[in-house]
């Protein structure tokens, strides 16, 4: 298991040490391993703290957290509530995160660049959270995103049209993201407003539907992706093809 000190976990957990510090006070977040002086959290605390800023978005109060992190410690509920935290916690993607090099990304995005060029480009790959500064590496959330951004190099695009790219799809994503997120939160996770602990059957279920989501999305956006790149590229490209077409056609000219 992965262990962090306090700046790593704020980091990654979109927190503050403030924060951090504050929530263990009031009891929120257990206390992590002392080693020597320093204090090593792990990804339970992690998992915990995301959960923490999700459930204060919501609108949650301490004291309705509180109460929730009392059920868990207690035992009460606590497949239910555990089951719902794994599952709004839990990285929606099976990738395995990747590291890179400067030279690396250099050698495979930086072909007629200059350094000025390259470290611009290197910055605008990082605001988009492609790649993340990690000591003298980079680490890379999704190397597949890398990958068809180098293929794409590769064919010839300029890397700005990539990263513009990039950012767009990035932005629609997003979009799609939030219509599903709100679909579920109007419909299921208002049944829980109001309620001091909710009912560990409906617990249950708002997490059975978040999991169901997960292959959902996937399903729902794979096909109409795949419909609309048919009908594009026919439209985009038909007159290009019959051109290449009608040219390979021609007899050569003596």
């Amino acid at each position: 298991m992965a262990e962090y000190r306090i700046d790593e976990l704020a980091r990654l957990a979109g927190s503050t040490v403030r924060n951090i510090r504050a929530y263990q006070d009031r009891g929120l977040l257990p206390p992590p391993r002392l080693e020597g002086r320093v204090g090593l959290y792990d990804d339970s605390h992690l998992a915990r703290l995301r959960l923490l800023g999700k459930l204060l978005a919501r609108g949650y109060t301490f004291a309705i957290i509180k109460d929730l992190m009392t059920a868990w410690e207690t035992g009460k509920d606590v497949g239910e509530v555990l089951g719902l935290e794994k599952v709004l916690t839990d990285p929606w993607s099976d990738e395995i995160p990747g590291t890179t090099t400067f030279e690396e990304l250099v050698e495979s995005f930086g072909a007629g660049l200059d350094e000025h060029e390259v470290a611009r480009m290197r910055d605008r790959t990082v605001e988009l959270g492609l790649i993340e500064p990690d000591g003298d590496k980079y680490r890379v959330p999704s190397p597949r995103l890398l990958h068809v951004g180098a293929e794409l190099v590769a064919a010839g695009i300029p890397l700005d049209s990539v990263l513009d790219i990039a950012e767009q799809i990035r932005d629609d994503c997003d979009v799609i993201a939030g219509r599903f997120v709100n679909l579920v939160e109007e419909h299921v996770f208002d049944r829980l407003e109001g309620q001091p602990v909710p009912d560990g059957a409906e617990v249950t279920e708002v997490a059975a539907v978040v999991r169901r989501m997960r292959p959902l999305v996937k399903m729902v956006v794979e096909p109409f992706i795949a419909r609309a790149m048919e009908t594009r590229v026919q439209a985009a490209l038909g007159e290009h093809l019959e051109m290449v077409r009608d040219h390979l056609g021609e007899p050569s000219q003596q």
